[in-house]
């Protein structure tokens, strides 16, 4: 099967959150199992442009009709880790994505529809017709729009278009100026409540049109497709996927091994597997070296990712407290996304910084990462909302027990030890609270260090359970061939 993946992101060459590790992990496991992947992405000025080998034009003159004119654009070929991605550079005047940053900007719904009717005349011009075209997030929802609308007349009726959303919370709001600019124009048509018009507002929606128009479409877990659907979680889109559940569902999405393994990391101090934990010991001793903690007969529990509401911020904060007050030490590793946010964790950082039992690093550091997944005992994962979540999945693969809130993909990946009664002890591999409030955490958070504590044998067994469950790429990406194998038919 030919597969053509059209998204915003790719990691590592460009990746501002978890879509770009979707794209590429997919991406690799797809071409494992014997099928063509491309794929197209925007042509950044802030790319990573060390990790694309071999860059150099593959269509240097592509005139895409923009706004009653045309935009001239070149795109270019290169090889990111053995992936074959083209990448579309786009000449207009509003230097659309020469901007030093992937998204942002006040015109993004201007900027990722130029992109998108960019790639489909990519596609016409240069006579590809892959067999799916795997569309991501709101940055391309008016591909399956344009497919199906415009370019399904024009020789490319037999592509089928697949659509997966990362994050409802980010839906590409617009007015009718995007019709104007992309060609489709008809406001009078795409306005319609079955069509493009937003659910709540008079404009248009990149994400429903890509609900409305794609032949599947599907998120990142099957828990949080059912969120989606009863839950404020669908951000007013649940009409229209209750309109179109039928084609509507949850695809778990995995990790890469290659790159989270602690047999074969190399930031780590000494690899260690499931059957045999020494190493564990010892990361856990360089961890604390690293940091200047105190080297003791103590937990240490972490977190690691973005410091901002959807991550539950406010309980991230109480587990520091609440931890130290509990006997354990703590790590914290992560960046907020909000001044305010930025400025409280910076003044806990001051009060704490001679408190030899935490530490509060803001920033990220890749290697800093894998020391921690490797050192820790504990992780909490006290997400308001969580399409997926893959810290929880990471810290599985570590033996890192993880301590979650049961939403999204945390209650899908996650296993209660004492509580669910849909699996044997043998097969449980962490805490899960349910709550939003501190209580909630405090119950997770409180039975993980007692296991510590007082049962290091079970404790362990934990870890090793956690370590035993294979969240790679392989079941999702067969899952991803079914969709596609189905809408061909």
């Amino acid at each position: 099967m030919y597969i053509v993946q059209i998204a915003s992101e790719c990691a590592p060459v460009i990746k501002a959150g978890g879509l770009g590790d979707v794209v590429y992990g997919l991406s690799q496991e797809l071409e494992a199992q014997g099928h063509t992947v491309e794929l197209i992405l925007p042509k950044y000025d802030c790319m990573r442009y060390d990790n694309i080998w071999g860059l150099h034009d593959a269509y240097r003159e592509l005139s895409v009709p923009w706004n009653g004119a045309a935009v001239q654009c070149s795109v270019y070929c290169g090889w990111v880790h053995g992936r074959l991605c083209f990448f579309i550079e786009t000449h207009d005047i509003a230097h659309s994505f020469n901007r030093g940053r992937v998204y942002g900007e006040s015109d993004d719904p201007m900027r990722f529809a130029l992109f998108s009717k960019a790639a489909m005349e990519f596609l016409l011009q240069s006579n590809k017709r892959p067999d799916i075209l795997h569309c991501h997030d709101w940055q391309t929802g008016l591909i399956p729009v344009m497919l199906y609308e415009m370019y399904q007349y024009y020789g490319m009726d037999h592509l089928r278009a697949c659509y997966t959303i990362h994050n409802f919370k980010h839906q590409g709001i617009a007015g009718p100026e995007i019709l104007a600019a992309t060609g489709l124009n008809r406001p009078d048509y795409y306005y319609q409540p079955d069509k493009l018009r937003d659910n709540h507002n008079n404009a248009i929606n990149f994400m429903k049109g890509g609900i409305v128009y794609a032949n599947n479409v599907n998120t990142v877990s099957p828990h949080h497709a059912w969120e989606a659907r009863f839950s404020e979680i669908g951000c007013g889109l649940q009409a229209t996927l209750e309109q179109h559940q039928g084609k509507f569902g949850g695809i778990l999405n995995g990790i890469n091994y290659d790159m989270w393994s602690p047999q074969e990391d190399t930031h780590i101090t000494a690899p260690y597997c499931a059957e045999d934990l020494t190493g564990k010991a010892l990361c856990k001793k360089a961890l604390r070296e690293r940091l200047l903690m105190r080297d003791c007969e103590k937990p240490i529990v972490c977190f690691i990712g973005r410091l901002d509401q959807q991550k539950g911020v406010h309980l991230v904060h109480h587990s520091i407290y609440w931890s130290l007050s509990q006997r354990a030490q703590f790590v914290l590793l992560g960046s907020a996304t909000e001044s305010g946010i930025n400025d409280m964790f910076w003044r806990e950082k001051h009060h704490l910084n001679d408190n030899p039992d935490v530490h509060l690093e803001l920033g990220f550091n890749e290697e800093l990462a894998h020391m921690i997944y490797a050192g820790a005992d504990i992780i909490v994962v006290p997400s308001n909302y969580e399409p997926c979540g893959l810290t929880q999945v990471i810290s599985l693969k570590y033996g890192n027990v993880p301590v979650v809130r049961g939403v999204g993909g945390l209650i899908n990946t996650v296993f209660d030890w004492d509580y669910d009664e849909n699996l044997p002890e043998e097969e449980r591999n962490g805490f899960v609270f349910f709550q939003s409030d501190s209580s909630g955490l405090e119950s997770g958070l409180q039975r993980a260090i007692d296991l510590w504590y007082k049962n290091q044998p079970k404790f362990q067994q934990l870890q090793s359970q956690g370590m035993a469950y294979d969240y790679s790429w392989k079941d999702p990406a067969k899952k991803y061939i079914e969709v596609y194998d189905h809408i061909r038919a």
